[in-house]
């Protein structure tokens, strides 16, 4: 029978750490108790393997060097004066006051008095500050004034009291600085034997422990949600990260705490306290559980079994909350991992917060195998599964998409040292090849430095990386990323095609799950090395203006606003779209991959109005691919209305030409503006300036870099009667780094596009062919045109000439698979046809069909048996390769020469049938072949 976590964690065997009485299945175990320590990080049979390692493994040595050696430099200040680290403890010296009292996210004041200094409470929630936080030395001794604290504002430099509202995270801050000095000095302990370090350390954690005993959690006078969010030392139990030091102070110095008859017992119940206060409080449906199960994991496992203390508050107590039982605002983890997607293991929350969550599980189930050696990855596949499907959110560049609150970044290689770390431990050995070489790689690239930062990774990285070659044959981590990716509880789909310099990734994202934006259906573009078409990120902090009223809101998106206004709740937000269409499958990687795109379907909630979005990546007749985008909006009611379609790209020149390659003449204006009753986010559009044009346009961004080519991308903009055409500045991109933009960009106004229709944009969409290239490069396109019918209004067309000038893409594209397109020569009933021709007369070289019926064009007749298909055709020497996802007929022009038809049945790479095609009886120059069913690949072999 395979035990629960519980009965697990009171059954570990791990020979080194102590043994918990428990009962097993109904049985009582009696055993010994034992007080070892340490034993969160190592233990003092690992201490000899672990002091052989930080002699000769260069990356320890130089974490452990750099501890000292800062170390020292405060051990200097102390020796000089005793209560030199001690007094700058963030203390109500004074006051000794017992209770805080809070405005909502603000600390209001604090009152009572206890026998002993106590700690101070933060100062707010917001982390956006005008004052700096004094260094260390700079901070004034056993401060506690009542006219706040004294610190220099960042603009003007000078020094100023300021209320703790005002001073951002600078009390928490500071008191989690000295405690990771103290950390570092408990660690010296245990590894030298030396007692300045444990009397430079003691007297500072007992005063802070005994401090926070004496003082009581804060209290909310507002009675808002913060009373139920609040921890004991910071607003948000979360954020209580001077937990860990503490823990680690604690389980280092235990033995010097024992030999010296400390007394312990006001420590312990500051740690149970705590962990109360983590359990009673907090978010319970989000990443809140997973960071404050982290804290609850340290917590539970420095503590001794529950029978040490008379409240029963021990180790398994808290393990407990923290895996197994769930209360109402901390859910156990073995719940909240059925928030994963798990069929394709992605987190509710935007990429830079699903990747944390990832590393926090991570950190708690090595902490946990540390004391079980229990291989609990394995009892928890979904976190490992994770870990890979993050590759899922990576740019060609190797950084993260940047949507809702993220920023671009490199997946964390935490992530992937602990499974290393894991997989090493248990002798996975090609597990530990795949990763190891994916982080090698990471190195290659300049993406990380393999080195230890804190605790943590010194104890548990391995000294070394395996010997592993980093080329991407090698590393395969290519089949963890596929052409196109859909994670509907974050609605997400990503599309990518092409490697190194050509290749391009879009992201189409709508707001679901936590930490999105009000966005809409907005896109953000990979290109030329670039992320060329960037999400504008988060602002300053989450209750700043500029995050409220422009990052968060639909203009700091690429993305269409209908009547100035579009606009829903940000943060926790269930607007996705729906999917609709899609090629290739999420997940799949088909033998056909010149075309990759997805159609998605939005009701935008401010105006009731219907939103479409197709995007599509071509790949050229050359190497490089450019990016199809059809927007089509329009209110339901039919009233007067404005759709204005908004894109955001890098560069430090910012030209639109017309039809003619002529500049459009601009003028100034003050439009797009909340005076004129559009959204607060517009006024953050900076040097404005429009003009009128109703034919198609094209526009150039220009982004420079030193010692490199320009990067170019053009926009070839479907024109149309009374559009208004606007060039202006946004600021500047908060999701962009090194990685996905120049650094001379970085912190620079973000050149913007915005195409005004005074009317619906369904019939008559927004249509754009982005087209990226380099200066002295290829360029993949010569000219675009658009084009419509009449009698179909709901059909878009677009033709794409080829950089030779002659070969020529044409595509239909249709609001639906109901619709039909009918010219001379040409049928289509269905979604989108794409047709490449070497010249305007010849035989069809590649055919892309999807969402189709029927479709009829050169001799082709495509049918399905009833349900729309995807079909797929490209030239060969002797014939046509060809792929289908339904069973179809194809009615195939016979060529003039060829006297008989083949064709050849693939099932994973094997030929598994062959057949002649027959005359079709109502045209003899058709040949006829029936697909009974999909086939990734079909030959069609012609013989004359």
């Amino acid at each position: 029978m395979q035990l629960n976590l519980s009965m697990r964690i009171k059954a570990m065997r791990d020979k080194i750490l102590l043994i918990i009485g428990c009962f097993f299945l109904g049985i009582p175990v009696l055993v010994a108790q034992t007080t070892a320590h340490p034993r969160i990080y190592v233990t003092d049979q690992e201490k000899e393997v672990f002091v052989e390692s930080i002699e000769t493994v260069q990356w320890k040595k130089e974490l452990v060097d750099k501890k000292k050696e800062k170390l020292e430099k405060y051990i200097e200040f102390w020796k000089k004066d005793s209560e030199w680290l001690v007094s700058r403890l963030q203390m109500n010296w004074k006051t000794k006051h017992n209770k805080v009292f809070l405005k909502g996210g603000d600390f209001s004041h604090s009152e009572g008095e206890a026998p002993v200094p106590t700690v101070r409470y933060s100062g707010t929630r917001d982390w956006a500050t005008d004052y700096k936080r004094p260094n260390l030395k700079d901070v004034q001794p056993y401060l506690d004034d009542p006219r706040g604290l004294y610190l220099e504002h960042k603009k003007t430099g000078k020094m100023e009291w300021v209320h703790p509202s005002k001073s951002g995270f600078a009390i928490e801050n500071t008191n989690e600085q000295i405690m990771e000095l103290v950390a570092d000095a408990a660690f010296f302990y245990w590894l030298t034997g030396q007692e300045k370090y444990a009397e430079f350390a003691a007297p500072v954690f007992f005063t802070y422990m005994n401090g926070m005993f004496h003082r009581d959690a804060p209290i909310d006078l507002e009675k808002s949600n913060q009373q139920n969010i609040s921890g004991l030392a910071t607003f948000e139990v979360i954020h209580e990260g001077i937990v860990v030091p503490l823990v680690t102070t604690y389980d280092f110095l235990f033995n010097y705490f024992k030999a010296k008859n400390a007394d312990l017992d006001t420590t312990v119940a500051v740690f149970q306290k705590w962990g109360d206060q983590i359990i009673k409080k907090g978010i319970p449906d989000n990443n809140w559980n997973l960071f404050q199960a982290r804290f609850l994991t340290y917590i539970g496992l420095v503590l001794e079994g529950n029978k040490t203390y008379k409240n029963g508050k021990g180790r398994e107590y808290f393990l407990d909350h923290t895996f197994s039982k769930s209360t109402d605002r901390q859910i156990a983890i073995k719940e909240t991992l059925l928030v994963y997607d798990q069929e394709n293991a992605i987190w509710p929350e935007s990429a830079s917060y699903s990747v944390h969550v990832i590393t926090t599980l991570l950190r708690i189930f090595t902490l946990l195998d540390h004391a079980t050696n229990n291989n609990e990855f394995t009892n928890f596949p979904i976190v490992e599964k994770a870990a890979l499907a993050s590759f899922q959110y990576l740019f060609p560049s190797g950084y993260t998409v940047g949507f809702g609150d993220s920023h671009h970044r490199p997946l964390p290689p935490e992530n992937f040292e602990l499974l290393v770390a894991n997989y090493r431990k248990y002798k996975q050995n090609d597990k530990e090849k795949l990763i190891s070489g994916f982080l090698a790689q990471m190195v290659s690239d300049g993406l990380y430095e393999r080195k230890a930062d804190n605790f943590f990774e010194l104890f548990f990285y391995v000294d070394a990386l395996n010997e592993i070659q980093s080329s991407s044959n090698n590393i395969n981590t290519g089949n963890l990323m596929s052409p196109t990716f859909y994670a509907p509880n974050v609605s997400m789909l990503n599309q990518r095609m092409g490697t190194g310099e050509n290749a391009v990734f879009v992201s189409t994202v709508g707001s679901f799950g936590n930490h999105a934006h009000a966005n809409g259906i907005s896109l953000e573009l990979y290109a030329n090395h670039y992320v060329l078409g960037p999400d504008m990120g988060r602002g300053p902090s989450y209750w700043h203006p500029d995050h409220r009223q422009f990052y968060s809101r639909f203009p700091a998106h690429n993305t269409v606003v209908v009547d100035g206004i579009s606009d829903y709740s940000a943060m926790r937000t269930y607007h996705p779209f729906r999917l609709e269409n899609v090629y290739p499958k999420s997940g799949e990687r088909p033998s056909f991959d010149k075309v990759t795109f997805s159609k998605v379907s939005f009701l935008e909630p401010k105006t009731i109005s219907d939103q479409q979005r197709f995007t599509a990546i071509v790949k050229s007749n050359v190497d490089k691919s450019y990016i199809v985008d059809v927007f089509r909006s329009k209110k339901q009611q039919e009233t007067k209305q404005k759709h204005e379609y908004i894109y955001h790209n890098l560069g430090q020149e910012f030209e639109i030409f017309d039809s003619n390659n002529k500049p459009l003449d601009f003028v100034s204006t003050d439009d797009l503006s909340s005076k004129h009753g559009d959204l607060k986010g517009y006024d953050y559009f900076t040097d404005k300036m429009k003009a009128a044009n109703s034919g198609d346009i094209q526009a150039l961004f220009t982004l420079q870099s030193e010692n490199k080519p320009e990067n170019l991308m053009k926009l070839w903009v479907k024109g149309s009667e009374n559009q208004t055409i606007y060039k202006v500045n946004s600021p500047k991109s908060n999701a962009l780094s090194k990685g996905t933009a120049p650094i001379e960009i970085l912190d620079k106004p973000t050149p913007t596009l915005i195409l005004k229709r005074g009317e619906a944009a369904w019939e008559n969409p927004f249509a754009v062919v982005f087209n990226p290239y380099m200066s002295g490069g290829v360029n993949p396109i010569a000219n675009v045109s658009y084009s419509t019918l009449e009698e179909f209004p709901n059909t878009q067309l677009i033709d794409v000439l080829l950089n030779d000038k002659i070969t020529e893409d044409k595509m239909v594209l249709n609001v639906s698979e109901n619709d039909i397109t009918v010219r001379e020569g040409f049928y289509q009933k269905g979604l989108f046809s794409l047709t490449r021709q070497p010249t305007k007369d010849s035989k069809i070289e590649l055919m892309f069909l999807s969402g189709m019926e029927k479709f009829e064009s050169h001799g082709w007749d495509i049918v399905s048996s009833g349900v729309p298909f995807t079909f797929s055709l490209e030239t060969r020497p002797n014939g046509f390769k060809v792929s289908n996802d339904r069973p179809l007929t194809i009615n195939m022009p016979l060529p003039k020469g060829i006297e008989q038809a083949e064709i050849q049945l693939y099932e994973d790479g094997k030929m598994v049938a062959r057949r002649i095609g027959t005359t079709n009886r109502n045209n003899p120059d058709q040949v006829v072949f029936k697909l009974e069913k999909g086939y990734d690949t079909v030959l069609i072999i012609l013989k004359s």
